[in-house]
């Protein structure tokens, strides 16, 4: 097939996406008459007819931005010719009443994953050591190097032993209204599926975060049970090494535990499937986020539960979501949501305008709507099942199977560190700049959105999704490239970034005040 020069996403568009590496000189010529008549980037857009005044400036069929003067045709259309349209009103929305049917059940899907005596299933077997606050971290940093070192290799079906690091514990006003959002998420993630129900903590002594209010009586999988804790300030430890010595051998325990399981069949309705995009550019939507949103289908199809988030990035589509909520309380609490990040950005003093980064803008995206549009599609077509607040889990919360919207800040490692709590035991990250972001906890399928990112970063990115821009591929067999790429990391294939053991530190969201 022939590369386009130009990509259009929508009848009513007036304005095309240069596909080319390098981009398009002035006086390339687009057919139909059309000729440039700037020099335009690779991922940037050129107006396709004359645009007046005022006139909206329309991708993906929604205005994006207006134009702040006349663009004749073939002119690059770039942020400076453009003011960003007001954000949508959370009132007088569309509420659950377009949600779509679920397509035919895919039956028959497995992969290879840990059962847990929760009902849930790991995709990896890790030993997690969960830590109360920072001035703990060099300790235990220290432990984990030796246990890596003395004592994994005596247990093979491990596959890591991590440290949940974190800035938070102490300094913090523990007891205010938002300071429930961070505790939640750490003792959420402490109980991820990927960790086999072994729960160890290690605890300075005196910080504000003690064991019991991070992981109160009746929060472990065993009822009643309570955290296995190393308390560095005990006055047994006498000494450095003391600590470490305590630290080696209440992992140990957990090891043994770990290593007596093994793979077993499980039905791919056992995933928890997070999605998430960064480093962004104006092709994730039109090629990467496309096509994960086929496979976010296909997941949900058989019997998945599938997570989007990014409560900036989808702000400004946010009657495409309360329309496809599957009830009116869904709707709800979609706009209750989007209301309580509004509130939260303007205590900061700004907009939802501070999301786009400089390399958004360098590759293509001119403002936060334009994004928007690019970063739902990824989100697929499924009705929407269950919203969670920053920090929740799924089981907590009772939700399903099914598309499920993860309210979290769109930053990356806040994003990933809230979807962990969640439950999520796969990772998808598109990226069409390039970030060699990965995650200790979970496995993360990188995706491309551009052929030229994936040719040089090829030892980085797990799927090019640019050979639907360069005419190789279209967004259905990219869709089931991934989701069949997701179960087998899901058995047990390595990533990149697990190949090269890439993994970005856990970043808590906290909104309360630090003291």
């Amino acid at each position: 097939m022939t590369r386009p020069l130009v990509i259009m996403m929508h009848p009513a568009d007036n304005v095309g996406v240069v596909v080319p590496d390098g981009g398009l000189p002035a006086g390339t010529s687009l057919g139909d008459g059309l000729v440039l008549l700037d020099d335009v980037p690779q991922g940037h857009k050129v107006a396709l007819r004359d645009i007046a005044a005022g006139e909206a400036v329309r991708r993906y069929g929604v205005a994006i931005g207006y134009a702040r003067e006349d663009v004749a045709a073939g002119r690059w259309v770039h942020e400076r010719l453009m003011s960003l349209p007001d954000a949508r009103p959370l009132d007088d929305l569309p509420m659950a009443t377009a949600a779509p049917p679920v397509g035919e059940p895919l039956d028959g899907y497995t992969f290879q994953g840990y059962r847990n005596r929760d009902g849930s299933v790991g995709t990896r077997n890790i030993l997690a050591i969960t830590t109360t606050v920072q001035c703990v971290s060099g300790v235990v940093d220290f432990a984990v190097e030796r246990i890596k070192a003395e004592l994994l290799p005596r247990y093979p079906n491990v596959d890591d032993v991590v440290a949940l690091e974190h800035a938070y514990g102490c300094g913090v006003a523990i007891d205010a209204a938002n300071a429930s959002i961070p505790i939640r998420t750490l003792r959420n993630i402490s109980l991820n599926p990927n960790f086999g129900d072994e729960v160890m903590v290690v605890s300075l002594g005196c910080e504000k975060l003690q064991p019991a209010r991070l992981m109160p009586r009746g929060s472990l999988p065993v009822v009643d049970d309570e955290p296995d804790t190393v308390v560095l300030q005990d006055e047994r430890h006498v000494g450095f090494l003391s600590m470490i010595d305590s630290i080696v051998a209440t992992a140990e325990r957990h090891l043994a535990r770990l290593d007596a399981r093994r793979r077993e069949t499980c039905p791919a309705s056992a995933l928890v499937v997070g999605m998430q995009c960064g480093g962004s550019d104006a092709f994730s939507g039109i090629t990467a986020n496309p096509a994960l949103g086929r496979a976010a289908d296909l997941l949900v199809r058989a019997g998945a539960t599938v997570m989007f988030s990014e409560t900036t990035e989808v702000r400004d589509g946010v009657a495409q979501l309360t329309a496809r909520a599957a009830t009116r309380d869904v709707a709800d609490a979609i706009v209750r949501e989007m209301a309580w990040y509004d509130d939260y950005l303007r205590a900061g003093g700004v907009d939802r305008s501070a999301n786009t980064t400089p390399g958004n803008k360098q590759g293509g995206l001119s403002n936060i709507v334009e994004k928007a549009m690019g970063s739902i599609v990824k989100s697929g077509t499924s009705p929407i099942v269950g919203v969670l607040s920053p920090g929740e889990r799924l089981r907590d919360r009772g939700i399903g199977r099914g598309l499920v919207y993860a309210a979290t800040p769109a930053s990356d490692f806040v994003c990933g560190t809230l979807q962990l709590a969640a439950g999520m035991n796969v990772h998808v990250f598109t990226t069409g700049r390039g970030t060699p972001y990965g995650l200790a906890e979970c496995p993360v399928i990188k995706v491309a959105t551009r052929s030229d990112l994936a040719r040089r970063w090829h030892d980085l990115m797990d799927v090019n999704a640019g050979r639907i821009a360069d005419g190789d591929a279209d967004i259905e067999s990219l869709g089931w490239e991934i989701f069949e790429t997701i179960l087998e990391v899901a058995s047990g294939r390595r990533t990149w970034a697990e190949r090269w053991g890439l993994r970005n530190a856990l970043t808590l969201f906290n909104p309360a005040p630090v003291t």
